[in-house]
This record gives C-alpha cells, structure tokens and sequence, in this order.
C-alpha cells in the first residue's frame, strides 16, 4: 500500500470555539496516539485528508514540525449534513508490526439461477503487516448452488493476512429466490374478489 503525505502541524489551541476556527479555514483537528506515546494534537489540511479517506485504511505519512510518523486512520467524524470531515483519529504504526483492521470482501461471478446470493458481511477484520494492508478479498460464487455457504475461515486470504474475525461466521450464502406471483395469477385473483362479493344469501328453502 502506498503512503499519502500530508503536512502536521501542532495544535496547541483547543476547545469548540478552536475547533470551528480550524475548520473555518479548511483544516481538520487530529490526534495521533499509540505505541504509549502522549497523544499528540495536530491541525491536518482538510482538502487533503478528505481525498487521503476516499482510500479504505489508507496509510499517511505525517509530516511537520517535530512531526514525521505513520500512521493509519481509527476514528473519523463527519458533518452529518454536509460530509466533510471533522475531527480524525490516527494510530500510530511501524513498519513491520501487525494491525487489525477491516477489509472489504467482494464477489465475482453468477450463483446458480435458482439460487439469490445473500452476503451477510461486507467486510471482515483481518491482521496485516501495517505497510501491506490488502485492499480486500474477492470470493468466487461462480455456480453455487442453493444451501451453499461460505464462512470466514474459508475466504481466500490474500498472503501475509491471518483472519481476526470468528472463522465459522458465515459471510455469504445462496438461498431459494422468493417466490414471484404471476401477473396471470394476480388477474384471476382480481376477478374472483369482486364475484365473491357481488354473491347475496339466499333464503332457506321452507
């Protein structure tokens, strides 16, 4: 996985009312923690970050005065109008350690006509070296037939990744499509209700 720069600058200022100013001038409050450092509060351009997110566990090189670290995006918050981004938390990593993180999990190919390809999971957590994050895993459904289900732990992982999620959680399965009602049956239905309204009782013969 390639690395995004972005310049880091300190902050030293906090609050709400500093926190409107960082955005009002197109920047993002951060913090960056782990590996037992004391957090660190950094003001990150917004442009920028908003692109760097657009990449799935994206990896950024922070850079800047007294600033020069890797790390991966853990939390972010969002104008839940607007969509820009408003405040980031960053995680600490090195090269060579082991991350958790979640990757998405696509299919390729056609289920069996009669079966309905139902993915539980869009995503699954894995464990990667930090500097090679896979972008995801793709799983072949090509003819799989109705009762067919395929776990965790029978995704293909791509090398170097081990599965953090429960392997016996099932992530996909073909079920029986539901059963469509003819525009055929929906006519006689149709005219078969207003018959049996339209009968009246008729008296008991004396």
């Amino acid at each position: 996985m390639s690395e995004v720069r972005i310049a880091a600058e300190p902050r030293t200022v906090f609050g709400k009312g500093a926190a409107r100013k960082i955005r009002r001038a197109d920047k993002v409050p951060a913090v960056l923690y782990g590996h037992g450092i004391d957090p660190k509060h950094l003001t990150l351009p917004g442009h920028e970050v908003l692109l760097a997110l657009r990449t799935p566990n994206v990896l950024i090189r922070l850079q800047g005065d007294g600033v020069d670290e890797l790390a991966l995006p853990k939390g972010v918050q969002r104008d839940p109008i607007k969509g820009f981004v408003e405040h980031v938390d960053l995680l600490l990593v090195k090269r060579g350690e082991k991350v958790t993180v979640e990757i998405p999990v696509t299919t390729a190919g056609d289920v069996h006509p009669d079966g309905l390809l139902d993915q539980q999971l869009v995503q699954i957590a894995v464990e990667a070296e930090a500097t090679h994050i896979p972008t995801g895993i793709e799983v072949d459904v090509e003819g799989l037939e109705v009762g067919t289900a395929i776990t965790a732990g029978q995704l293909p992982l791509p090398q170097g990744t081990t599965l953090s999620a429960d392997p016996e959680t099932v992530v996909l399965q073909v079920i029986n499509k539901p059963v469509e009602v003819t525009e055929e049956a929906e006519e006689g239905e149709a005219a078969e209700a207003p018959a049996a309204e339209g009968e009246t009782a008729e008296a008991p013969a004396e």
